[in-house]
């Protein structure tokens, strides 16, 4: 008996597909019907993907492993949705006794977007009217810098100031990286050669082609996924933990 339930056991374990890595479109078409047939709000998936940002980095960076004394996170936004995830995340690493700055050179004039950011001024979160160029003044200020600038929507062929700067500057910093679902500047389809290296990266969803190859700390935050949405893309999402939200892969 035992040798047939170990035997069941292996088939079982042989036939467990490989987890599911999106392309652009196929990442598109999921947010879409989330909004479109499931009727989830935009801020709702928003706040539901930033607050897992900020508990993956809690998971990666705990408050008492900081290097400075002081906690400090530099979250730098982008103009899209990217940036408003990373509005959501500094808020919520605030409730969680981080000390974030905002970075944001360039604010949408999307009443969601306005929202997030009133929110985490209201929260006393610091904005930063430019990033130094001096890369040693970053380094000495913060503990880790957050990446939610371009996201799965930017055209990294074609990526408008200021970015350029801020990814040129970004190569050079010596503090870890957590980038909020592609690093920004690589091709949502295939790795980077020459982008930034982050150390830590969140996959929304699912974990985009982009990060097949990605070796640092990666973490997944898709467990909200309705089953029929999970099935209908063949996801093959992995068996969250306990109650946890997302998953080191």
């Amino acid at each position: 008996m035992d040798k047939m339930n170990h035997s069941s056991a292996e088939a079982e374990t042989e036939t467990i597909e490989p987890l599911r890595y999106l392309s652009k479109g196929e990442a598109a078409a999921i947010e879409t019907e989330l909004l479109r047939d499931y009727r989830f709000g935009q801020q709702q998936l928003i706040e539901i993907w930033g607050q897992a940002c900020a508990l993956a980095i809690t998971k990666a960076y705990p408050l008492n492993s900081l290097a400075k004394k002081q906690p400090t996170v530099l979250v730098i936004c982008g103009p899209d949705q990217n940036g408003s995830i990373g509005l959501v995340c500094a808020r919520h690493l605030r409730i969680f006794e981080y000390e974030p700055t905002i970075y944001h050179p360039k604010r949408s004039s999307h009443s969601l977007h306005q929202d997030f950011t009133v929110q985490c001024e209201k929260m006393d979160i610091p904005f930063l009217s430019y990033l130094p160029t001096e890369v040693q003044l970053i380094n000495d200020a913060y503990n880790l810098v957050i990446d939610a600038m371009l996201g799965p929507d930017a055209d990294c062929a074609n990526i408008k100031e200021p970015y350029p700067g801020i990814l040129a500057t970004l190569k050079q910093v010596k503090i870890p990286i957590a980038s909020v679902d592609v690093p920004s500047g690589w091709d949502v389809e295939e790795p980077s050669q020459d982008g930034i290296n982050p150390e830590v990266l969140i996959s929304l969803t699912a974990p985009k082609k982009c990060s097949m190859s990605f070796s640092g700390k990666h973490f997944l935050a898709g467990r909200f996924l309705p089953y029929d949405i999970q099935k209908k893309f063949e996801l093959n999402l992995p068996d969250y933990p306990g109650t946890d939200c997302l998953i080191e892969l």
